[in-house]
């Protein structure tokens, strides 16, 4: 990969205290360890007098690129540019502060996903994918399969995945979706990384609902961590991008180069907005989890009372199934609640009649939003992602939580009296 995507500990000017290291090398002090410190931070330049806290982006095809170009740093605008290193040195620092990890971006989520897929398996390999995961995850497994890959697919929760594992022959990588979109199941990371190293395969970990925030797949087991910086870690829905965190040197390797032919490349000011956007991963994460669950525990009461709210999850309700996993690995959970109403009808009723939370397709952004996700359908006319005609996913947003409440509990009322 050209470009030093773990370079040097940035430093105060005054102080010399570090900022934190992406890549272990450089610097004596220590970065600083609390998430919001870290996220504010990440990835950020020595400080330099009179020069911007964090450089605008740079827009180059290419650059200035004397004599043999063999270990230039930036050579050519398709492989290497000066604000994709800034924004992967912070993505890496986020999904593993020891400083072990690289990360690679893209120009979304999914072309983060089919790099790690499609460029680290091959003819005879076996892939292991959730039943439940991301519905163009079927997308991908025509294209694994139409090379030659045998791919089998099992639910987030429960024992399968372990079976599945165990059972498999000529493994090459498990690929986990924890917790799951949309269904929010959980699996049990440290486990099934566990088994599929010791049958010799590569681990990946969809952390795009978590967050680095929220769940450091790297530190649990696994070998990749890849996720949507579309959502949360943007925030603010104006932007795709996707991006690929490992430690192996060899792995990230084969992504960039996956990257490089495929062209699969973020822009520049895309990366610059993501990267912006960090300073306030913290503040909104932290938010939309106390959203989030005031919502579902609103929810939850309406199960209780009118009967007319089935199945809510939300992995930090006490009572959800997947709650005591969820606590033991992911240090906060989420901006997400899924939950099934009666039909179709009394679904688009409530959506029409909610007026903060937004209709919109998409999550972890500042405003909230919410779809009847089974709108997404096959030409066959299932359900992309296998869900009840009523079942709604909702993002929660940064608004106040008692306006989210009201908003949701009028709608809900609205709806039924619409039946």
């Amino acid at each position: 990969m050209t470009g030093n995507n773990g370079g040097p500990v940035a430093r105060n000017a005054a102080t010399g205290a570090g900022r934190g290291d992406a890549g272990g090398t450089g610097g004596t002090a220590p970065g600083p360890t609390g998430e919001a410190t870290r996220a504010v931070h990440a990835g950020l330049p020595e400080a330099e007098p009179y020069r911007a806290p964090m450089p605008g982006p740079v827009l180059a095809a290419h650059y200035h690129l004397p004599g043999d170009p063999t270990g230039a740093e930036y050579a050519y605008g398709r492989d290497s540019n000066p604000t994709w290193t800034a924004l992967e040195r912070a993505v890496a620092e986020l999904e593993d502060p020891t400083g072990g990890a690289r990360a690679v971006a893209f120009g979304s989520g999914m072309a983060a996903i089919s790099a790690a897929l499609l460029a680290l398996t091959g003819p005879g390999d076996t892939v292991v994918l959730p039943a439940d995961g991301y519905n163009l995850l079927q997308r991908v497994r025509e294209r694994l399969e139409a090379g030659g890959v045998t791919v089998s697919t099992v639910p987030t929760p429960g024992p399968e995945a372990l079976r599945a594992v165990e059972s498999a022959t000529n493994l090459r990588m498990l690929w986990l979706e924890t917790p799951s979109n949309p269904g929010l199941d959980v699996c049990d990371v440290r486990e099934l990384a566990a088994a599929a190293h010791a049958r010799g395969a590569l681990v990946a970990v969809d952390n795009t609902l978590a967050t680095p925030l929220g769940q450091r797949p790297l530190e649990l087991g696994a070998d990749l961590s890849v996720a949507s910086g579309t959502k949360a870690l943007n925030g603010h829905g104006d932007v795709l991008l996707g991006y690929v965190a490992a430690r192996d040197a060899s792995v990230i390797e084969r992504v960039v180069g996956w990257r490089k032919i495929v062209g699969a490349i973020p822009g520049p000011m895309e990366a610059w907005l993501v990267h912006r956007g960090l300073a306030t991963l913290e503040l909104r994460t932290s938010r939309q989890q106390t959203n989030a669950l005031a919502v579902a525990e609103a929810l939850s009461d309406r199960t209780a009372t009118r009967g007319d709210v089935t199945g809510v999850r939300y992995p930090g309700l006490p009572g959800d199934p997947a709650h005591a996993l969820a606590a033991r690995q992911m240090r906060r959970f989420g901006c997400v609640i899924g939950f099934t109403l009666p039909d179709r009808g009394f679904a688009e009723r409530f959506l029409a009649a909610l007026r903060i939370v937004e209709e919109a397709t998409s999550f972890g952004g500042v405003r909230s939003t919410a779809e009847r996700r089974g709108r997404w359908t096959t030409p066959g006319g299932a359900s992309a992602d296998a869900v009840a005609e009523g079942f709604v996913r909702m993002s929660m947003g940064v608004e106040d939580p008692a306006d989210l409440v009201t908003d949701v509990r009028r709608a809900l009322e609205i709806a039924r009296g619409g039946a």
